[in-house]
């Protein structure tokens, strides 16, 4: 045969792949943009364990579910949280129509540009700055404000869409658990509604499985049309603890495998791997100062440090990002 048949050949059987949808190389290697290693291998055994039928470590399709954290973990959070920059840039929009706010903090010094001292007020402040910004309008409303500032806003040091800072090797992981029948769901300190604008489109993950921080809210009719409205009261904080009881009052089951970065993950991590059977804790470490950030222990965005401490008593996986990825983002690196 003669090497232009056997390249002829070679093609049509991948034509033949692809059209009964098969990926070659997805085939051969699921998560193309991790470096071979040892954590690459952990979590593909693991996925591969819990999927053999007659395994004594098979679990069930219904049991396979797998909560991921968002800022730090699925996407970008420096220099500060995406959420927090699209409120302080509703404030600056806002403010024609607030002219009190020029003498309230934190709004006013928000207005003079002066983000540090308005977030120096600490959680009050913040609970503030979402109460006048995330508030006071309808489900809907809210979700087409950030879905129009998502299109246009730009990371300060990147100049890409937020939705573009994701991490290309999560992607593939959600795929990849998703094509082993893993449901996956994001816990996250974030806004429900906030993540509910964009989840579906950039991690293929439907508002019905994300779960997050929340408003408390009311039934109205307005204009002869019945709606939710946002209060500007808080319900729960989908945080550290907060996490857990996120997870068991919007899900229902014990995750087997749950990511995080910081240690307002520690509390979901822990009680995943708490349970029965086969489990998987993983952490994303920022080491990469090159082409992301890196940070840990002393950061006040996404700080690590108690579950870095206890990643090896507990046995959860530590991605190092400099060594384990080959790639950051879905674009390259920055």
């Amino acid at each position: 045969m003669t090497l232009g048949n056997r390249l002829l050949g070679a093609l049509r059987l991948g034509l033949m792949l692809s059209f009964l949808g098969f990926s070659v190389v997805s085939a051969a290697d699921p998560l193309p943009s991790w470096n071979d290693g040892k954590t690459k291998q952990s979590v593909i055994a693991f996925v591969e364990k819990v999927t053999k039928e007659g395994s004594p470590e098979f679990v069930p399709a219904d049991r396979r579910i797998a909560t991921f954290d968002n800022d730090g973990t699925l996407w970008a959070e420096q220099p500060l949280y995406f959420q927090l920059i699209y409120a302080i840039d509703k404030v600056k929009e806002m403010a024609p129509q607030h002219p009190e706010w020029k003498k309230k903090e934190p709004f006013a010094s928000i207005i003079r540009g002066d983000t540090g001292k308005a977030l120096a007020g600490g959680k009050p402040a913040l609970i503030q700055l979402l109460a006048a910004t995330h508030s006071g309008m309808t489900g809907e409303e809210f979700q087409g404000s950030v879905r129009k500032w998502l299109a246009t806003a730009r990371h300060p040091v990147t100049n890409k869409l937020y939705t573009e800072m994701v991490y290309q090797p999560m992607l593939e992981l959600l795929s990849y658990l998703r094509a082993n029948g893993f449901k996956t769901f994001i816990v996250s300190g974030g806004g429900i509604d906030f993540l509910r604008a964009f989840a579906e489109d950039t991690y293929g993950i439907p508002p019905e499985q994300v779960v997050g921080s929340s408003l408390k809210a009311r039934y109205e009719v307005r204009d002869g049309k019945p709606v939710i409205v946002k209060l500007p009261e808080v319900n729960l904080i989908d945080d550290k603890a907060g996490k857990p009881v996120g997870i068991y009052q919007h899900i229902g089951r014990r995750p087997i495998f749950a990511a995080g970065n910081s240690d307002g993950d520690f509390e979901m991590l822990q009680w995943t791997t708490a349970g029965g059977g086969p489990r998987f804790g993983l952490l994303v470490h920022h080491t990469d100062p090159k082409r992301e950030w890196a940070y840990d222990r002393d950061s006040p965005i996404g700080r690590l440090d108690k579950a870095l401490e206890a990643a090896p008593k507990e046995g959860w996986t530590v991605v190092d990002m400099k060594d384990d990825w080959k790639v950051i983002f879905p674009w390259g690196n920055r």
